[in-house]
């Protein structure tokens, strides 16, 4: 089992070794750069050229590359070049509203899901079923973008219930956080809860007419007991890993949810750190989105190895 969680972690971190090349490469090749985008379009040649040498923009791409790569190694990402600060530095004042969004909408999505997984299978085909299966359909095939316009439009702008633009750096109140972050939450959490509930739904079906559940019943136990104390327990391990499977979907919505509301995340700052052609900002933003997909999955597969007997004593 130890052999086969050192195999994921080996994996994981030569994974992200080659999307940081692919990032590196990638946004090396975007038009303009830094230098040009901070002078503008009025900047003589001479000033553009000692401005690239002051960014280092003038020295070779397998000679940045390398410089950057060692720099990863020691936790270094360079300094922004658009306000030459340090990039963690930069980046500290955004990851923790990120991760706040991603923590609520998580704290939201796992329970919702849950529920109505469970509810779906201890009454297959009912109306309940296909109506929790048609609406979970229509989180599942329409874009975060899409729903987050959608909810602006019916939450914000048609009842006035919350605000549209997500502004935290004003609240001063626990319930006035909650209030201005709602939306966004909303947005990132239905997607999840789509995939979730599905995936709960189909697991637990499987157990439903398994002869040890079918023996629950026949003893007496109701619908739910047998499902909740028979049923679940054997499948929870398949479950954890499928909700840890579908948390990844936060990573991919919340790109378009922080733009949407304008929330001061790692997103906002990634989108804008393009637009700047401030590469190593852009770069060490990719590489955290891509190190929390990895984490997710090497915590799906942890689950996976101890979920299963067979594995655990290989």
């Amino acid at each position: 089992m130890i052999a086969l969680i050192l195999k994921r972690i080996v994996l994981g971190l030569l994974t992200l070794w080659l999307v940081a090349t692919l990032v590196f490469l990638v946004s090396g090749s975007l038009p303009g750069d830094a230098a040009a985008s901070f002078l503008g379009q009025d900047a003589t040649p001479e000033t553009l050229a000692a401005l690239r040498a002051k960014m280092g923009l003038d020295q070779s791409e397998l000679m940045r590359y390398l410089h950057w790569l060692g720099g990863i190694a020691h936790g270094d990402f360079g300094v922004s070049l658009v306000d030459g600060r340090p990039v963690t530095e930069v980046i500290s004042t955004r990851l923790g509203n990120s991760l706040l969004l991603a923590g609520l909408s998580t704290l939201v999505a796992i329970p919702v899901s849950l529920v109505l997984g469970i509810a779906s299978a201890m009454r297959p085909n009912s109306v309940f079923d296909r109506l929790t299966t048609f609406l979970s359909i229509i989180a599942l095939s329409t874009p975060s973008f899409l729903i987050a316009t959608v909810i602006v439009l019916v939450l914000s702008v048609w009842t006035g219930w919350f605000p549209a633009l997500s502004s935290i750096d004003r609240v001063t109140s626990f319930g006035g956080l909650l209030h201005t972050m709602a939306l966004p939450v909303i947005a990132l959490s239905l997607s999840v809860i789509g995939q979730m509930a599905r995936m709960t739904r189909a697991i637990l079906l499987q157990q439903m007419n398994e002869p040890y559940v079918e023996t629950a019943v026949l003893k007496g136990s109701t619908s739910l007991r047998a499902t909740v104390f028979h049923a679940l327990p054997n499948v929870a391990g398949p479950i954890v890993n499928a909700s840890a499977l579908s948390l990844n979907a936060l990573i991919s919505g919340v790109v378009f949810v922080e733009v949407i509301f304008a929330y001061p995340g790692l997103t906002k700052l990634m989108v804008d750190s393009v637009s700047n052609r401030d590469l190593p900002l852009m770069q060490a933003c990719a590489l955290i989105f891509c190190a929390g997909f990895l984490v997710l999955v090497l915590i799906a597969d942890v689950i996976a190895i101890l979920a299963n007997p067979k594995l655990r004593s290989a």
